[in-house]
């Protein structure tokens, strides 16, 4: 994603938002370095490490805004890429979708072993 012309990479410290919740979704976000932690509306809670990415949920599913807080827990490394452009990726590189399939089913193995929040 990083390799992709429009892409901006941003580096932000401890505690800076990435994203809040309620703000239009523009943008896929891939994590270099550091910790995001998403806090949702409920208290839930998801961690992303690096090479994740996180906000697709979003642009795909929601009406245009994000549903949560992306906090940085350290200081952090984050590739962003335009929505139009991500999609653009996806379909000039389907194999990325399966990428993304095989991230969100890690993370939903980790969340049925553990019973807890997936960090």
């Amino acid at each position: 994603m990083a390799d992709q012309v429009d892409s901006e990479t941003l580096t932000l410290p401890t505690g800076a938002l990435v994203f809040s919740r309620g703000s239009t979704v523009n943008a896929i976000y891939a994590l270099r370095h550091g910790i995001i932690e998403l806090q949702g509306e409920k208290g839930e809670k998801i961690c992303h490490r690096p090479g994740e990415l996180f906000s697709y949920c979003d642009v795909f599913w929601r009406q245009g805004v994000h549903r949560s807080d992306a906090v940085a827990q350290t200081p952090v490394e984050v590739v962003r890429l335009d929505r139009l452009r991500f999609l653009n990726l996806l379909h000039n590189h389907p194999t990325l979708a399966i990428l993304l399939i095989a991230q969100q089913h890690d993370r939903l193995r980790e969340q049925r072993t553990s019973g807890t929040c997936c960090y």
